[in-house]
């Protein structure tokens, strides 16, 4: 009888201890290769503009940048250094992801952090009061100092009924402002004509018309023979009497010659006032109406008040920022506007802001007596604002505005439509002096609504949220389990 062999279990340990090396090596190999491909993604991702990378959802825009900043950014033919000047652990992170948006757009943009406690001299170059969070905007052509007081906007109009006030991000126009001031070649300059009891702009607005890089002077053609050659606009702000028979030919040969004009009139005393003003703007098929409007739609006025008018917004380069963004235009006591049926070819009139169809003029003006048509009365429609375009020649232009209210310009107007008026008066403006591209940025509001709830209703869905769905999740995980494993 032979005798058995004791197995020899060593080959056979040798051979599966060689399988699980190779296993488990593949499983390393794997591991380093899934590592590798995770770390080489997260640097390529880090590399990308944050344009690609961070996506805006909030329902105003707050992270986004505008058309209008795109426009600014595609045509820089300079570079630009914004300098961030922070303190290390002090930065605004909405700011930041704002100026990484820009930097993402354009390779023209670069972001360099300036750190005001470890270069002071270097700060002290361009400003001598620094905040945390501020800007320095530099090109070859020039530099401008971005406070961080302007990139927050605080509108106290409320605080005394209310006991809060509003808060708007305010960085996209400020710093679009700034880059557009330090690139362009000459910044444009609006002459305002004297003489005539015309009134001045506002503190907040002229401040306002600084920030879009126009220089403002004044011109007096009483002691002035002609307009300047540098003028790129001529506003003419409430007039309180007749330009003069020596000053209409003067205007009118600057029209001419390709000049830009911006009218802002209000009602007139008395009819006809006004005869030379009248004749130069009827030479561009638009005349003012005699009388105050008064509209018969309470949904064209604001405060129980038929003359405080809310006008239509009509499609132009203009109001298109306004109209996306659902601003209104508040005109108080203002007069109609009409266009000539008849139209030369060289001119074209496109209305800005254009009444309903039920508003009239009272003819009584500021003797009015009741918000009722009576019998003399003109009806409307009427325009509230218009936009002309006279093509003088291959590649020359005139553009005119005229607005037929003064409280285009009023700054408690102006509150009214949440800066609504300011914006249109600034893009009126920038399309006058040929900055399209610069059309107002809005400022973005921070405020938000809270979703509130009774008591009951908290508790039915905290009872839903809590309890009921996960004890519903456990009960099912409990039943598939069992299943399987009596299958």
């Amino acid at each position: 009888m032979k005798k058995l062999k004791k197995p020899d279990f060593s080959k056979t340990a040798a051979r599966f201890r060689s399988r699980t090396f190779r296993v488990g090596g593949y499983s390393m190999a794997a591991a380093a290769l899934v590592l590798a491909i995770a770390v080489a993604a997260n640097m390529l991702v880090s590399a990308l503009p944050a344009s690609w990378t961070q996506h805006d959802i909030t329902q105003n825009g707050y992270f986004s940048i505008s058309d209008q900043t795109e426009q600014v950014l595609e045509g820089l033919d300079t570079d630009v250094t914004i300098y961030w000047v922070v303190r290390d652990g002090n930065e605004d992170s909405a700011l930041g992801l704002l100026l990484e948006k820009y930097e993402g757009y354009s390779d023209h943009v670069k972001i360099q952090k300036k750190d005001p406690d470890l270069y002071p001299a270097f700060v002290e170059q361009y400003t001598d009061e620094v905040e945390d969070n501020s800007l320095i905007v530099e090109s070859d052509r020039r530099s401008t100092y971005v406070s961080y007081y302007d990139i927050y906007e605080y509108d106290y109009s409320s605080y005394y009924y209310t006991g809060t006030y509003n808060v708007s991000f305010a960085g996209e126009s400020s710093l679009t402002s700034a880059i557009y001031y330090v690139t362009g070649q000459e910044l444009p300059v609006l002459y305002a004509l004297t003489g005539h009891g015309e009134s001045e702009l506002s503190a907040d607005f002229s401040t306002a018309v600084e920030k879009e890089n126009i220089t403002m002077e004044t011109l007096n053609l009483l002691t002035e023979e002609d307009v300047p050659d540098d003028c790129d606009c001529l506003m003419i702000l409430l007039p309180q009497s007749d330009l003069t028979a020596a000053e209409l030919p003067v205007i009118r040969e600057y029209l001419k010659n390709g000049g830009d004009l911006l009218l802002i009139t209000d009602p007139q005393e008395e009819s006809g006032s006004r005869p030379n003003l009248d004749a130069l703007m009827a030479d561009y098929g638009v005349s003012e109406t005699e009388g105050i409007l008064v509209e018969g739609s309470d949904s064209y006025y604001a405060f129980q008040t038929p003359y405080y008018l809310l006008p239509d917004l009509k499609s132009h380069t203009i109001t298109s920022p306004l109209m996306s963004d659902g601003y209104y235009i508040l005109m108080p006591i203002a007069h109609g506007l009409t266009i000539d049926e008849e139209l030369p070819e060289t001119l074209s009139v496109t209305s800005l802001l254009e009444t309903s169809g039920h508003a009239f003029s009272k003819v009584a003006g500021y003797s009015l007596s009741t918000y009722e048509a009576e019998e003399g009365d003109i009806e409307g429609p009427f325009q509230l604002g218009v936009a002309i375009t006279d093509t003088i020649d291959d590649g020359l232009e005139s553009n005119l505005i005229w607005f037929s209210s003064g409280g285009l310009v009023d700054d408690s107007a102006n509150e009214q439509v949440a800066g609504g008026n300011q914006d249109l008066f600034l893009n009126a403006l920038d399309w006058l002096c040929g900055q399209t591209a610069s059309i107002s940025i809005h400022a973005k509001s921070l405020d938000f609504e809270y979703l509130t709830m009774d008591s009951g209703t908290a508790s039915g869905l905290t009872l839903l949220f809590v309890g009921l769905i996960p004890v519903a999740c456990l009960v099912t995980g409990a039943i598939i389990t069992y299943r399987r494993r009596h299958k």
